[in-house]
């Protein structure tokens, strides 16, 4: 396994972007039905794209957006379990045992994998499953023992709740959520772990190279395919390789001010953000680039977030080219979306799920201060974004990873599909969606009904709807409301009104019809307003944890 930079794609945006690899050699006949390629970032801002307003390389997904559609308005469930448990079986995640991290899917709840191959679709996952219950060994010596692989268990969570066992006929990747990117723990092939890996070894690339084979075995006869790319990339440990992050060597040296108004400014010239509605909203951290007195320090942890999108930016190109060298590019539909955004996190110490060593026994030394030497990107590093620069990344957004605003919950969203979406190419969507709708959309392009029945239990109805309404200008909305609830952040969202609230904290009201950006709370003003939606919220809430 070689690292290597290998960009299929020249950078360019909007009217610049380029065109994707024609489909002019074709050694196999798509299948009449669709392939699905999901591919899902962890922890990726909502500007970190090019195409959305960032300065990241990302000229892969930039022409995916170039040729598809992007949506400004579709919604995540804030944090990392909750949105992968809604997005694989179109519930709120209450619903099917993941209102909190660390448990396993519901059983009684089908996933996209289970529904397609039931209905004539090879499936395939590469990457993040963490839809199973993680249990320590209840001692902390053991637990990172365990953690950096010098004590053995091939088991990392209950066989049944494997992604091999929830509908998918392959999988490479990870069971647990928190991973060393250069020798991760709880690695697996369906049932199997992987005990060794070689000294090349970087998770992003694996994810890649294993979905490139996937493609390359399924589209090897006529049947359809549905195929999640589940990355772990951007989410912390912040561990970029060499060459990409020589790339943003500098920068960031701006510092999180700047680089947030650049990105709404260029939002804004993109047609992402529209500012008569849409004001700048403050960065919820609270401190300034002037008051940073570690300049240097802050400005590496960002220039290895970079790193880390770039990088998997790259490997979306690679899939873009085994798709178009196997004929099945033109009748794939791919989406592109995050699971939250990017993450204000900083400081856990090793335990639990955070590795304390390497395999040989070496420390990794945790950076929390700049009296730590090494800057992030190694293996012998642990580095986290931090709340300054995830508050600049979700521009043009409020908040960030786990909180019910905005700048958690609202994520980018790529929808790309040559044969389906024929002139519509390079456009934007205003519509309103949720990861819920990501289901329904597959069971919609597939012609698959969802089952009344699965692994022995009955299933209860969907709650998202498919997307391709909206896709098709059909409908300019497809939900009268919307949900949210995390760790005790909550909103709800009723047309253009929404209401949200931190942990502990009161209700604020917005009107996003004039206010995307969550600046102005109404709340005070109409509280009877206030009072109507908080009742809305709460019996939603009573009826999905029951």
């Amino acid at each position: 396994m070689q690292h290597r930079v290998h960009t299929i794609l020249p950078s360019a945006l909007l009217a610049l972007l380029p065109c994707l690899p024609s489909s002019a050699a074709r050694p196999a006949q798509p299948a009449a039905k669709p392939n699905i390629v999901i591919i899902m970032a962890d922890d990726l801002g909502y500007s970190d794209l090019g195409c959305y307003g960032g300065e990241i390389s990302t000229p892969n997904l930039d022409a995916l957006a170039g040729q598809g559609v992007r949506f400004t308005q579709f919604y995540n469930a804030a944090r990392c379990c909750p949105s992968r448990a809604s997005l694989l079986t179109g519930k709120y995640a209450h619903q099917v045992g993941l209102a909190l991290n660390g448990r396993s899917l519901a059983r009684n709840s089908a996933t996209i994998a289970e529904v397609l191959r039931e209905n004539g679709y090879h499936t395939g996952m590469a990457g993040k499953w963490h839809l199973s219950e993680t249990k320590g060994l209840g001692n902390q010596k053991d637990q990172l023992m365990w953690l950096s692989h010098r004590k053995d268990s091939a088991v990392f969570a209950p066989l049944e709740s494997y992604p091999c066992n929830r509908g998918f006929e392959e999988h490479w990747g990870v069971i647990w959520g928190v991973i060393n990117y250069y020798d991760p723990f709880s690695l697996v092939h369906n049932e199997e772990a992987i005990r060794e890996v070689p000294e090349d070894f970087y998770m992003t690339d694996f994810v890649t190279e294993k979905s490139v084979e996937l493609i390359d075995r399924f589209s090897r006869d006529a049947k359809p395919f549905f195929l999640y790319i589940a990355h772990t990339a951007p989410h912390w440990p912040l561990h970029a390789l060499p060459e990409d992050l020589r790339k943003y060597r500098g920068r960031y040296d701006e510092g999180w001010d700047v680089l947030r108004e650049r990105r709404y400014q260029r939002g804004i010239e993109l047609g992402i953000i529209d500012p008569k509605r849409a004001k700048p909203a403050p960065n919820e951290s609270g401190m300034s680039w002037g008051d940073c007195e570690n300049k240097t320090w802050e400005a590496r942890h960002m220039e290895a977030h970079a790193a880390m999108v770039d990088r998997l930016d790259q490997g979306v190109g690679k899939v873009i080219r085994k798709l178009e060298e196997t004929g099945q590019l033109e009748n794939t539909v791919i989406i592109f979306l995050a699971d939250n955004g990017a993450s204000p996190e900083r400081g856990y110490r090793p335990g639990f799920d955070r590795v304390g060593h390497k395999r040989n026994g070496e420390p990794i030394q945790y950076i929390y201060s700049p009296a730590d030497t090494i800057p992030p990107g190694p293996e012998e590093t642990y580095g986290y974004l931090g709340m300054q620069w995830a508050g600049a990344l979700n521009a043009p957004f409020r908040y960030w990873k786990k909180e019910s605003f905005a700048g958690g919950t609202c994520t980018p969203l790529i929808f790309h599909w040559p044969r389906g979406l024929q002139g519509k190419e390079n456009t934007i969507n205003h519509g309103v969606g949720h990861v819920i709708d990501i289901l329904p959309t597959c069971l919609d392009l597939a012609g698959a009904p969802y089952p009344s029945k699965i692994n022995g239990f009955e299933t209860r109805p969907m709650e998202g709807k498919s997307l391709l309404p909206l896709l098709r200008k059909e409908t300019t909305a497809i939900h009268d409301t919307l949900f949210w609830e995390h760790e005790g952040g909550r909103a709800f969202r009723a047309g253009d009104w929404k209401i949200a609230a931190l942990k502990d904290q009161p209700w604020e009201l917005f009107n996003l019809a004039k206010d995307r950006t969550e600046v102005n709370n109404l709340a005070f003003r109409k509280p009877g307003k206030v009072k109507k939606m908080e009742d809305a919220w709460q019996k939603w809430y009573n009826r999905i944890n029951n």
